[in-house]
């Protein structure tokens, strides 16, 4: 659903995706937008949202700042949504997700331009 608009880059696991989203800021060329599950193998969704969120405050990225970040999983239990967003997330989508509601998300993000404006008459 992503790669119409842009470049996409896929971990499996939550400490490969940490690698990742350090390299991309070492690179001086940080990742837009971030999707994460909570239940992924060796580091779960919440804490790789935590150690991506250490990174960026390491290298003087605050809140609000940095990469925008949307837990997409299945868990919508209130634990699970208030953990993520006192981590710092930007967005949680319940699972499954449609093609619309991620768009709406990233235009509420400011990721991508609003649609044209429908008309009638």
């Amino acid at each position: 659903m992503l790669s119409s608009h842009g470049a996409c880059h896929l971990a499996v696991r939550g400490r490969e995706a940490v690698d990742l989203f350090e390299w991309s800021l070492c690179l001086g060329e940080p990742y837009d937008l971030v999707c994460l599950d909570i239940e992924v193998p060796d580091l779960d969704g919440q804490g790789t949202l935590k150690a991506m969120r250490a990174l960026e405050e390491k290298k003087g990225i605050f809140s609000g700042h940095g990469t925008k970040i949307i837990m997409v999983t299945a868990l919508g239990d209130m634990k699970n949504v208030m953990s993520a967003y006192a981590e710092l997330c930007d967005g949680y989508l319940q699972k499954p997700i449609s093609r619309d509601t991620l768009t709406s998300a990233l235009r509420e993000l400011r990721l991508i331009q609003p649609g044209p404006v429908e008309t009638t008459g």
